[in-house]
């Protein structure tokens, strides 16, 4: 087995060029190194420099344990740092829906993961059902996501309609069922979505099933089908479908955090004060946006 030492001295000795720097890097005398050196070569039973009274340089063995010396080196350095970390003060895990993982959201959770270091934050990305029976499994801690119904307790951060969209340029077949595409079940955007066409007495087809916005929104982006997503996940290219399509009016969406009893009162009203900040500007746009009439009877009484 190497002894570190012997392979820092070595290692210093390559990198500065000689053992005079080597020694005044290591804070060592220029015999030490050398005896050093000289140690690390009797246990290999090679020579490991070609010395000069000007220089020294790398023999062929020389060239080949320096590249491992370097790597023991870094393991051994890695390994001390993550043994003399604190101990860990727990985890918080995170579930959010597919529509809310983008970068203002990661970076509210990487400001946590900043202002807790001894806190091990991960987040996992899907559908809210699926992630609210992971909770009750005891695999999270909170979850963040729409609803469109308010049969589950959870602090509500803010709310925005969510409208049929489809292509700009495109027009649905009058007569002919509507295109729909969907995430797969359990979705509350699609429960709404097929309960409104239903209460409405209207055709359709589901025409894609994806597990993705990015998804839904190409299918809507290029006329195959009609997409239910809330307003402000329209991208250039879609459009709120006019009244004269058919299509009937659409629940809003609340942005809903649950959280388990496991997890630490504090660290859950830190993290949806945080969200709402992030996503304040959001929801002013949106009331800016919203029709001073009265409410529509399709939007969720609070």
């Amino acid at each position: 087995m190497f002894d570190t030492v012997l392979l820092r001295s070595f290692v210093a000795v390559v990198k500065e060029g000689g053992f005079t720097h080597a020694a005044a890097r290591l804070n060592l005398t220029q015999s030490a190194v050398s005896a050093h050196v000289r140690r690390l070569e009797n246990q290999i039973g090679r020579e490991l420099l070609a010395r000069t009274t000007r220089s020294v340089a790398l023999t062929a063995d020389g060239e080949l344990l320096l590249g491992y010396a370097r790597a023991i080196l870094a393991l051994n350095q890695d390994a001390q740092a993550q043994l003399s970390r604190a101990p860990s003060e727990g985890e918080v895990r995170v579930g959010l829906s597919e529509d809310l993982s983008n970068v203002r959201l990661m970076n509210v959770m990487q400001a946590f993961a900043v202002r807790y270091p001894r806190i091990a934050f991960s987040v996992r990305v899907g559908i809210p059902a699926d992630l609210l029976v992971a909770m009750d499994h005891g695999e999270l801690d909170v979850v963040i996501g729409g609803r469109c119904d308010g049969g589950r307790p959870g602090q509500v951060l803010w709310r925005e309609p969510l409208v049929w969209a489809g292509a700009e340029w495109s027009s649905l077949t009058h007569g002919a069922p509507v295109p729909l595409a969907l995430f797969p079940e359990p979705c509350p955007y699609r429960e709404a979505a097929l309960a409104a066409l239903a209460r409405g007495g209207v055709e359709y087809r589901i025409a894609l099933v994806g597990s993705s916005v990015a998804g839904l929104r190409a299918a809507a982006q290029a006329g195959f089908a009609v997409t239910p997503i809330v307003h402000t996940q329209l991208v250039n290219g879609l459009r709120v479908m006019p009244p004269d399509a058919g299509l009937p009016a659409l629940p809003d969406v609340e942005f809903t955090m649950f959280a388990s009893g496991a997890s630490s009162p504090k660290i859950a009203d830190e993290l949806a004060g945080a969200i709402v900040e992030a996503f304040a500007h959001k929801a002013e746009a949106i009331e800016a946006r919203r029709p001073r009439a009265a409410t529509s009877a399709a939007t969720i009484s609070e």
